[in-house]
């Protein structure tokens, strides 16, 4: 199936003088899928008007999925509760797409959170969270990043730390396999990774650009042939790299 763009040419005479500021101005395309049509009207009305390319919605799990599969939008924001399907069925039906799923749901517990995540979703947002913050988490979405409502962030790094110290879930969760040849700098970049920092304080670490973050992690998605921070998290506390 053929896929539009993600990123558009800029608009005629604007000025873009860092690549990363274009990446962060650039307009992810956009399903919205929950079962609340009053909820849905108002999130879809907020992306809309914040620049977001809202592609389509869906009321329901297999409607998420075929709608999903349809269009293929660069980020599905995902109700977990939604009838038919849950949310973390619905991740596990798109495993095969390039579509990042970021959950927005009323639960903000452990169970729900982990469930997710194991399932394949980028981030985890709870709906108390603002219109904007929403809105940033989708642009951060679309980049590769892994959002979290804060809190949530240390629980999934704290299970991903238990399931390494669990040899038996582990082998059964993800079996080991041997690290790709990664550069030095892409190594480094994984392990600091895996202590749960974002791009921007790993650029300011290492003395690097944000943009060359990025590209780094691109890379090492591609290849350790994950899909997202939370796998490359998962898979760096899996083989040790935190402690190295």
């Amino acid at each position: 199936m053929h896929r539009a763009p993600r990123r558009p040419p800029p608009t005629p005479g604007a000025a873009v003088t860092d690549p990363t500021d274009a990446a962060e101005a650039a307009t992810p395309r956009v399903l919205v899928a929950d079962d609340h049509p009053l909820w849905l009207s108002a999130l879809e009305r907020d992306l809309s008007a914040r620049g977001v390319d809202v592609v389509g919605t869906a009321a329901d799990g297999p409607a998420a999925v075929r709608r999903t599969r349809a269009t293929t939008p660069d980020v599905l924001v995902l109700d977990l509760n939604l009838p038919g399907m849950r949310g973390d069925e619905v991740c596990r039906a798109l495993g095969d797409l390039p579509t990042r799923v970021l959950i927005l749901s009323a639960s903000g517990e452990q169970q729900d959170v982990l469930a997710a995540i194991k399932a394949g979703a980028t981030g985890y947002l709870v709906k108390s969270a603002s219109p904007q913050e929403i809105v940033d988490a989708v642009h951060a979405t679309a980049r590769g990043e892994a959002v979290f409502t804060p809190g949530l962030a240390g629980l999934v790094l704290g299970e991903f730390r238990r399931l390494r110290t669990d040899p038996a879930e582990e082998a059964a969760a993800d079996p080991a396999r041997p690290i790709p040849q990664l550069t030095p700098r892409e190594t480094e970049v994984l392990r600091l990774v895996a202590t749960g920092l974002g791009s921007k304080d790993i650029a300011a670490q290492l003395h690097l650009s944000h943009r060359t973050v990025q590209n780094h992690v691109q890379n090492t998605l591609g290849k350790l042939h994950l899909h997202n921070r939370v796998e490359l998290v998962r898979f760096a506390l899996a083989h040790g790299l935190e402690d190295d």
